[in-house]
């Protein structure tokens, strides 16, 4: 849930900033979860029900995860890493080309900002502070939903929060952490970072492993995956395509077979690879068969790299299948796109998109070609088969796969880059392991945040679309569909109630207030240039903890001016968990 907070200044700077595409488009970008360790849940937005996180997943605007005690997650936006420590409950408020918007409700994240195109903004938002990361560095938000205190650490970089009716932006800079306590009546105090502990040397571990990457030479580091390649594949030069990259797998192996498929709105059927590597080779570029086997083409590198829910062409046709074990539902089939094949999504876009999808990252003579001879069609074990039932119901598609004899399949007729078959609850949930999870408690995952900026509505649930869908022939559906429905459909939990904060009724919409005068710990380093995203050096002392508050608070103090003091404090030792 979400307490609006006015649009200052920076919100008009966003509008102003180009998009990538028109305004009908999707974004261009997911949030890809990428490892995990220990139990961890997941909620799309437009259902209710929780299941088991998966790794690869694309997360976007509405949905929700949740860490079990212990566990730990790291999730990459672009070049972006979002990792979350144990009991942490999370959602994404809005995903798009230009705002990245988290919601942590309960725990603790780390943020690792490499770089922030025009326009990009960065906002997280606890229970009682709207928190603003103003450039590349590391960050650190810890949220204790119990006693309502919010802290914000900037290793490197620089933040703000907003916390008060009101209230100016305070600035938080490199080598501080601000800690704002209380909901009605708030007490700010801005302290020099305690040392790194556990979680945080962690996450400076992964961000080492990142910044050794060798895959950057080829590929972009806003190519959603980029960082696994190393470590499961080798690149070699190629002719004609240049630098291919060649994944360490089985005699055999065929890409887009070891995975399941889900129904993951605003793009549709999307694949998810089992692979610890299997994100940026199935939603960028194309695929070839070489002499050193298969071969992911990442194309040319060109910025920004744009992300499309699989890269495959469907067959299908009168009398597909008919030698097939499919059964009474009949059957699906896909391939690999090759080198200059175009991909034309399945979803409503701009011509302008449509050259985006394709022309970034393989060079695609003619979009609008007919006739299309698809290389990979005819190449043996390239085209994968399954049951209409198990790719609606998120089976594993390695163990479900139906054999294919490849004259038939090169024969087949493409009938687009979707399935024609409308999806079911489980396709949104896509849990092919089966059973579910347990969420956060109640406490949190019902818990509102203040919000600077204000979130989109919620997504639209899927019950709600269902029957539309069912029409559509697997097509997701057009953003003024989705509109009708949303005027005819009860009203969504409030995942967004108005709650003004930071917003007083002299301020006007755009116009930022300056930020709170305040000073700075007596002893505080010179401010590093925000480009500057080396983190101290881990020290061998964990992190403390905050301070825990007593068994009896008393009740918050009355009458509480709007612009609250910030109380800066001499820096002391703290006590070791």
């Amino acid at each position: 849930m979400i307490r609006n907070v006015a649009c200052f200044a920076a919100l008009a700077a966003l509008a102003a900033a180009p998009a990538l595409a028109d305004g009908g488009d999707p974004p261009s970008r997911v949030a890809r979860l990428n490892y995990q360790s220990g139990p961890v849940s997941f909620r799309p937005g437009s259902v209710e029900e929780w299941t088991a996180a998966t790794l690869n997943y694309p997360l976007t605007t509405g949905d929700h995860l949740w860490t079990d005690p212990g566990a730990q997650v790291e999730m990459h936006i672009d070049s972006t890493a979002v990792r979350m420590a144990g009991g942490t409950s999370f959602s994404i408020l809005n995903l798009d080309d230009r705002m990245a918007q988290l919601s942590v409700t309960q725990g603790t994240i780390d943020v690792r900002i490499r770089d922030l195109a025009p326009g990009e903004a960065w906002e997280v938002d606890t229970p009682n502070a709207a928190i603003t990361l103003l450039g590349p560095g590391n960050y650190r938000v810890d949220a204790d939903g119990d006693r309502n205190v919010s802290t914000v650490t900037v290793w490197n970089g620089a933040a703000e929060f907003i916390g008060g009716q009101g209230a100016a932006p305070v600035p938080v800079r490199m080598g501080e952490s601000a800690r704002i306590s209380g909901m009605d009546s708030l007490t700010q105090e801005i302290v020099r970072a305690a040392p790194p502990g556990d979680f945080d040397r962690w996450s400076m571990a992964r961000d080492s492993r990142e910044d050794q990457s060798q895959s950057v030479r080829y590929v972009s580091r806003r190519m959603i995956g980029y960082e696994d390649l190393d470590e499961y594949g080798v690149w070699r030069q190629y002719p004609p395509y240049g630098w291919v990259w060649v994944p360490r797998v089985a005699a055999g192996w065929a890409p887009y077979h070891y995975g399941h498929w889900a129904w993951v709105e605003p793009w549709g059927w999307t694949w998810i690879d089992d692979a610890p590597w299997g994100f940026a080779p199935f939603h960028y570029g194309r695929w070839a068969q070489t002499p050193f086997g298969w071969a992911w083409i990442p194309g040319a590198m060109a910025a920004p790299p744009v992300y499309a829910p699989a890269l495959v062409a469907f067959i299908g046709g009168p009398g597909f299948g008919a030698s097939l074990a499919f059964g009474g539902g009949g059957g699906v089939a896909w391939f690999p796109l090759g080198p200059g094949e175009a991909y034309r999504p399945a979803y409503s876009v701009s011509p302008a998109y449509v050259s985006q999808v394709n022309i970034a990252h393989v060079t695609v003579t003619n979009i609008n070609a007919t006739n299309v001879q698809y290389v990979n069609q005819g190449v043996p074990g390239a085209v994968t088969a399954v049951r209409r039932d198990d790719f609606v119901n998120a089976q594993p598609v390695g163990r479900t796969a139906v054999a294919m004899d490849a004259r038939e399949a090169s024969r087949a007729q493409v009938v687009g880059s979707t399935a024609q078959v409308a999806p079911q609850r489980e396709s949104v949930i896509a849990r092919p392991g089966g059973g579910s999870a347990q969420g956060p408690p109640a406490r949190f995952a019902d818990r509102q945040v203040v919000a600077r900026t204000a979130p989109p509505p919620p997504p639209l649930s899927f019950q709600a679309k269902q029957q539309a869908l069912q029409a559509n022939q697997g097509r997701p559906l057009d953003a003024g569909t989705v509109d009708n429905l949303r005027r005819n459909a009860p009203a969504p939990s409030p995942t967004a109630p108005t709650f003004g904060r930071g917003a007083g009724p002299g301020n006007n919409a755009g116009q930022n207030p300056p930020p709170a005068n305040v000073q700075r710990p007596l002893n505080d380093r010179p401010q590093r240039t925000p480009d500057q995203t080396s983190r101290p050096a881990a020290q061998t002392n964990d992190r403390p903890a905050p301070a825990a508050a007593p068994a009896n608070p008393a009740p918050p103090k009355q009458a509480a001016p709007a612009q609250k003091n910030v109380e800066k404090k001499q820096p002391k030792k703290a006590d070791k968990t």
